[in-house]
This record gives structure tokens, C-alpha cells and sequence, in this order.
């Protein structure tokens, strides 16, 4: 038997059903995505699982989410299933209920709106006499932690929380996955209700939007859409960086925009990547959201991800002593989502066991993440391997040369040295040659996105991670 045969039936044993491979890959789906994209186009899927763990059929509810998941996450649930199971998983999507025959509609609205079907119910909609915030009043500025990591970021958003349509405004928060920029825009709203009850208050994701404009292209019903929008007095938008090459959904919001900075109010937003970072966005849009304040959050220094994890524990009625906080902390460096997914899989572990939090019983708990962690797969180390693969010189890694042919594999390493290893990005920049952290920022969300479309560019990585953990 060879030994990725072994490896299969280990996990098919352990899993022990279909639903539990699926349920396997939502985990990690939900320490990997925002909370608001999860909730949205994960967690409503149903999973079918054949006898033989080969095969994983998807059923999505209309058309539009069908096509908007297999661009935007198959290639992620292909590769996390494969991962647990541990041989090729195939993956399906279909259709949970047969939909009506797609309509046309005006040439207007165009690529990213696809395939046109009846739009499904937005949930949150302005109900009748009434308005539909999609606040989530448990994220507040109190319970949120500050550290130097995001002290002028939750400084800023104080402000425009307590004098909003003044200073800041637009206000641009961005950082990597995890890092709580979405706690701090909720926080925001929650805030300015607090203080102001009668604020026309929203927040979205921005894959909503895209999703409210092939709604009122579809529908007819752009007044409906403008009224909504440009009547807010706090627009607080997730992860802008969706807007990309969604032409006629860029239009809109910068419509939007212009509305509300005309009426004094104020708009607060988030992206993986500075302003100037964004591609495939229109320049005039980028100009209106570097025209306001600009802060970066960074990941957490060990005594704030110490203090995350502490008062974490506290809010699900469990203590964690210091030292085993500690221990979690320098193990787990990147980002608050995996602290939490950490500490939720120490506080099962324990409450499974009957046992008290200490740090055998972490180490235990998190056996799987310190092994990886133990092989110290090193940022030189895969710049070899990656200069190997794409037969490059290893200098060109730290060369200013752009030809592609050198620029796409450095990409490549540098988005390999972010998955593979606890560097920041400014550590990870030095070892690029002394690149700005931003440059490595932006090569990391280039090849991340690219490798949920680019069945080769995510074949080529598979190859490299399993060289370089061996």
C-alpha cells in the first residue's frame, strides 16, 4: 500500500462520514474568509459525498450564486478537500431547485452581472416603514483590543464614529485576512447609534453591492437602488477589493459616493491592499478613496494577540490561564481568526477530555498546526525551490528585474512565504530584496485570487507545497 493510500484511508477513517469531510472544509473555510462572505455564499451550501470520498457535489440555491461560487471559491474547496482527504477530490456544483429560464434585459448592465435569472431575496432588506442596518451589535469598540497593530486605525474610526461627515471622510482601512477590520467598521456603526439612535445606517459587503446592482438592472428598479444608497448617513462597505473589473458596479458606487460625500456623509472602507494596490479598479474611483485618511492594520504583536486570546475565553464563559495564552500566541502569529480558530479547538478539546486549559493540553490540541510549524519551511528555503521550478537564477528573487518571467515566480515565493511561514510582510519584503511590505501584499492577493481560477497556476502550487513540507 503507498503511502498516500495510507494517508487516504487514515482520513477516511477518522472522518468516518461524507458530512464530516464536508464539515472539515467549512472550518477552515470560516478561519480563512471574512465572516459576512462565510455566511453568504459558504454555509448555505448542501454537500453531497460520494461512498468513496471521490466525488463532492455542491447545491447551490439560483444561478447567479452558482457562478459567483465555482469563479470565485471552487478552486479553494477543491484544494482544502483534497488537503483533508488526501487524494484528489472532484468537485461538482449544481443547481438545488430548477430555476426559471434566464431573462435579457437592457445592454446597459454588463459582464459581471452573467448569466441573467431571477435575482433571489436579499436578506436585510428596508422592510416597510422601517430600515435594515446588517450591524452586528456584538462588535464593538469595547470589546475590541488595541495594541500598536491597529491603534491609529481604531483612533480614526473613533473619530468618525463620534463626528462623522467631518474629518476622514472617506475613511480606508486595510490589512490582510483576519485582522479585524471588519470588527472595527461594525464597531462604527454600533457606535454612531449609540449616540445618534435616528442614523440611516448600513453596512454591506461589497459583494452585496455587486449584488444589489444585478438586482436593480434585472428588476428595473434603480430608483428603489438610489434611494437606498444615497440617503445613508454611514455607509460602512467590506473588502472593496471585489469591485474589480465590475465596470458597471464601479459606476454605481462611485454614484453612490458622490452622493453621500455631497450630503456630509460618511463612508468607511476595507480592502486587503492600500488604494493605489487595487487593480482592475477604475482610477477616478481609487482617487476618491485615497482622498480621505488611509490606515493599514497590521497583525497583532504577541502581547495584543495574549490579550485577543484571553478575552476571548472570557466571552465564551472560560478562563485560559497566561502562560498557556502565551504559549498559543507565539505559535499562532498571523492573524485573530486563527487565534480564535486556536483557542476554540483548545476549549473543545478540553471540555471533550474533562480536562483543565494548561499548555500539554494545548500542545495537544494543536498538534497538527506545531507540526507544520516544526518542519521551518524558511523563506530562503522556498525562494531556492521556486527559483529551481520556474529555472530562475535565486538572485533574481532579489533583483529589481521585471521581465515576467522573473516578476510571476517572486510573486509566487513571496506568496508561498506568507502561507508557509510566520513572517510578516515587512520581514518578508527584506528577504524579496527590501520591498515594501505593500509590494509583497499585493503579490499575495494577486496569486491567491488567480489560483481559485487558474487550474495550472494552482497545480504548479500544489507541487511546490508538497515539495517544500516534504
Amino acid at each position: 500500500m503507498s503511502e498516500g493510500q495510507s494517508n487516504s484511508l487514515a482520513a477516511t477513517a477518522a472522518l468516518g462520514a461524507g458530512d464530516s469531510l464536508w464539515q472539515a472544509c467549512m472550518d477552515q473555510l470560516a478561519q480563512e474568509m471574512p465572516e459576512q462572505q462565510f455566511n453568504t455564499w459558504i454555509k448555505p451550501l448542501a454537500a453531497q459525498v460520494s461512498d468513496d470520498f471521490s466525488r463532492v457535489t455542491l447545491f447551490v440555491a439560483n444561478r447567479f450564486k452558482l457562478d459567483w461560487i465555482r469563479a470565485q471559491y471552487s478552486g479553494r474547496i477543491a484544494a482544502l478537500l483534497e488537503k483533508i482527504y488526501g487524494q484528489p477530490v472532484q468537485l461538482e456544483l449544481a443547481l438545488a431547485i430548477r430555476e426559471p429560464q434566464a431573462r435579457s434585459y437592457s445592454a446597459a448592465a454588463n459582464s459581471e452581472v452573467g448569466p441573467v435569472v431571477e435575482a433571489p431575496e436579499i436578506e436585510g432588506e428596508i422592510p416597510p416603514g422601517g430600515f435594515k442596518n446588517r450591524l452586528n451589535t456584538a462588535l464593538t469598540f469595547d470589546n475590541l483590543v488595541e495594541g500598536t497593530a491597529n491603534r491609529m486605525a481604531r483612533a480614526a474610526a473613533m473619530h468618525v464614529s463620534g463626528t462623522p461627515g467631518q474629518l476622514y471622510n472617506p475613511l480606508f482601512i486595510y490589512g490582510g485576512v483576519g485582522l479585524g477590520k471588519t470588527h472595527l467598521v461594525h464597531a462604527v456603526g454600533n457606535k454612531l447609534l449609540a449616540d445618534k439612535p435616528g442614523s440611516k445606517v448600513l453596512y454591506i459587503h461589497a459583494e452585496q453591492f455587486v449584488s444589489d446592482v444585478v438586482k436593480a438592472y434585472q428588476r428595473k428598479t434603480f430608483d428603489e437602488f438610489k434611494d437606498k444608497y444615497h440617503s445613508l448617513d454611514l455607509l460602512l462597505i467590506d473588502d472593496v477589493q471585489f469591485f474589480a473589473n465590475k465596470d458597471r458596479t464601479q459606476e454605481e458606487f462611485f454614484n453612490a459616493f458622490e452622493a453621500l460625500l455631497a450630503k456630509k456623509s460618511h463612508i468607511v472602507m476595507t480592502s486587503d491592499t492600500y488604494p493605489k494596490g487595487l487593480v482592475d479598479i477604475h482610477e477616478r474611483l481609487i482617487s476618491r478613496f485615497d482622498s480621505g485618511l488611509t490606515v493599514a492594520i497590521e497583525p497583532p504583536e504577541l502581547e495584543m494577540r495574549v490579550a485577543i486570546l484571553i478575552n476571548k475565553a472570557r466571552s465564551e464563559s472560560a478562563e485560559m490561564p497566561e502562560e498557556v495564552a502565551f504559549f498559543v500566541a507565539k505559535n499562532v502569529r498571523s492573524n485573530v481568526r486563527e487565534l480564535e480558530g486556536a483557542l476554540r479547538k483548545i476549549l473543545a478539546y478540553s471540555r471533550f477530555n474533562q480536562k483543565e486549559v494548561s499548555i500539554p493540553l494545548a500542545r495537544e490540541a494543536l498538534r497538527d498546526l506545531l507540526s507544520i510549524q516544526n518542519r521551518q519551511i524558511s523563506v530562503e528555503n522556498i525562494q531556492k525551490t521556486v527559483a529551481d521550478y520556474y529555472k530562475i537564477k535565486v538572485a533574481d528573487m532579489y533583483s529589481k528585474k521585471r521581465p515576467a518571467s522573473i516578476a510571476r515566480p517572486r510573486q509566487i515565493a513571496m506568496y508561498l512565504a506568507k502561507e508557509l511561514t510566520q513572517k510578516s510582510l515587512p520581514e518578508i519584503g527584506e528577504l524579496f530584496g527590501g520591498r515594501d511590505h505593500t509590494t509583497v501584499l499585493h503579490a499575495v492577493r494577486k496569486i491567491a485570487s488567480e489560483r481559485q481560477n487558474v487550474t495550472e497556476l494552482n497545480q504548479q502550487l500544489h507541487v511546490l507545497e508538497q515539495t517544500l513540507k516534504g
